[in-house]
């Protein structure tokens, strides 16, 4: 990784996907960003997420610093314009605008496609996640108390979100 250089923001490509399950599997087993215990295989990660909204930050040799991507919170028709999404930075990036950079790049993505309300579910211990959304307009809606076992002990999850100001 490099330690000055600024992250390019490009789609999120499958010669991509190695880096990008490697990154969050770093976050997993960081132990505070996500219920999950293992990395998906890319297959499922890519059926998951909408292509058009999937982002990834690379240094000037092409390596993935970190990468933004949205999910649909329903198949109903009343919350076509509400998404979930995820930031994950490698370790090695963490503190030089990486997730700042992601999280600009993919409101602006989503807010270009009619989408109003992008949220998250962050565990209150990662304290530099609410830190970043803050920043980027998101607010905390509430925290769900004891929502899932992690392990081995019940989590709580802060629930934060963006309104688009554009759409809607």
């Amino acid at each position: 990784m490099t330690a000055t250089a600024p992250a390019r923001i490009a789609g999120m490509l499958p010669e991509h996907a190695a880096q990008v399950l490697t990154i969050y599997q770093l976050g997993i087993d960081g132990g505070d960003a996500t219920f999950e215990t293992t990395a998906p295989d890319w297959e499922t990660f890519d059926a998951a997420r909408l292509p058009a909204h999937r982002l990834v930050a690379l240094d000037q040799h092409a390596r993935v610093l970190g990468w933004a991507a949205v999910a649909p919170v329903s198949d109903r028709c009343a919350y076509a314009g509400v998404v979930e999404h995820s930031v994950y930075v490698h370790p090695d990036a963490r503190g030089r605008g990486v997730g700042s950079a992601l999280l600009d790049a993919l409101i602006a993505s989503t807010e270009q496609a009619g989408i109003w309300t992008v949220q998250s579910g962050i565990f209150p211990e990662n304290t530099t996640s609410l830190a970043l959304h803050e920043r980027a307009g998101f607010r905390r809606v509430g925290v769900r108390e004891r929502i899932g076992r992690h392990q081995g002990r019940w989590r709580d999850v802060v629930l934060v979100e963006r309104r688009s100001p554009a759409v809607g």
